[in-house]
């Protein structure tokens, strides 16, 4: 389910498909986590979202969407 790809600027990109209508939920939690990512949509495919997080996070970033996973779709 989730694929990271490695940017030039040292983040890992994890890009998911969620409910369009649960980005706000999923921001107000990822802002909760101090530097943990950066969430941003992609315009052209609905519901695909863009999370940027530096490879030594990645592990928690993943524990967490796993916790999220259900109130997502």
């Amino acid at each position: 389910m989730f694929e990271p790809v490695t940017s030039q600027d040292n983040l890992v990109s994890v890009y998911l498909r969620i409910n369009p209508s649960r980005f706000h939920f999923l921001k107000f939690i990822l802002e909760g986590y101090d530097n943990l990512a950066i969430l941003s949509s992609e315009k052209e495919n609905y519901g695909v979202v863009r999370i940027r997080t530096s490879r030594e996070q990645l592990s928690v970033l993943f524990n967490l969407l796993e916790c999220l996973c259900a109130q997502l779709k």
